[in-house]
């Protein structure tokens, strides 16, 4: 969609007003798992459906035509390096925006 990559649509339940928000993001697969970016292009805060995914987990993801619920969680460690690394190879552009921020960008799976 964006110079290739694949995009999903994330809803995320509002931490504050409790309605259903719809996000569109790149995503990554990696095996049955779909990976999203909290990047908000390096601004130096987490974009609002990250927030809202912290604060409530269950979501749905919308690929192509495929509904599907999920629980959204986030990775840290190695395993945050090797899904940041799969996410790379779809949108290069996340490391540029891991250099403009002080902030460890969020991988969420």
């Amino acid at each position: 969609l964006w110079n290739g990559a694949t995009a999903l649509l994330l809803t995320t339940t509002g931490r504050k007003s409790g309605e259903m928000r719809t996000t569109p993001l790149i995503y990554a697969a990696d095996g049955d798992d779909y990976i999203v970016i909290a990047s908000k292009g390096g601004a130096p805060t987490h974009p609002a459906w990250y927030l809202n995914v912290s604060k409530t987990p269950d979501v749905e993801i919308q690929v192509r035509d495929k509904l599907m619920k999920a629980t959204a969680s986030t990775v840290e460690g190695e395993e945050r390096e090797r899904l940041w690394s799969v996410a790379t190879q779809i949108w290069p552009n996340f490391d540029q925006y891991a250099e403009r921020t002080r902030r460890l960008i969020p991988v969420v799976k």
